[in-house]
């Protein structure tokens, strides 16, 4: 974004903000961007990814999104997209797909529009370059959406995928596969 934004201090988000120092849209975005890659402990408290530290790429852009609403900042979407993961746009994930003779997985992926521009803050050398060839789909959906929505319609996704490829393992299987690649990512 070529326009940086002063946050407001009128909401208690913002006031969090303040107490680290983060007094604009870049200082916070960059701020998101530098905090490690891991879950938080409650997925409906979009606070944690501040006070604990760390965030996936769910919890970082729902809690950007949530700010930038907050501060009524214009043109920034929260979008969600299934993208084949690899070793190659994913490397963190290491050969957990390969040693299960997978060439991908679907896999789940939040990341900002910002004034139509794709930004991706899960970390510091994130970039949604990397992924942008391997978008199968993707949807605007709301903050809150990554709670439980996100998680249904990966889900569903994954489902659809095993049947239409006769990927040769059943859900449980690909699920704990995917958690393996995102235990990875976390270390």
């Amino acid at each position: 974004m070529t326009t940086d934004f002063q946050l407001q201090t009128s909401n208690n988000l913002s006031s969090i903000f303040a107490e680290k120092g983060l007094f604009t849209w870049a200082q916070l975005t960059d701020f998101v961007k530098h905090l490690p890659y891991g879950r938080n402990s409650n997925r409906t408290d979009f606070s944690l990814v501040i006070t604990e530290n760390k965030g996936s790429c769910s919890s970082k852009h729902a809690f950007l999104k949530h700010a930038a609403d907050l501060n009524n900042l214009p043109n920034i979407k929260l979008i969600l997209g299934i993208y084949k993961m690899n070793a190659l746009n994913t490397p963190k994930i290491g050969n957990v797909l390969i040693d299960n003779n997978l060439d991908y997985m679907p896999e789940a992926h939040c990341y900002l529009s910002v004034a139509g521009v794709y930004e991706d803050y899960t970390s510091r050398h994130a970039n949604f370059n990397h992924i942008k060839n391997d978008i199968l789909l993707e949807q605007e959906i709301e903050s809150y959406q990554v709670i439980e929505f996100k998680v249904d319609y990966h889900k569903a996704f994954i489902r659809s995928w095993i049947e239409n490829e006769n990927i040769p393992f059943n859900f449980d299987e690909i699920w704990k596969i995917r958690e393996e690649c995102i235990s990875n990512m976390s270390t």
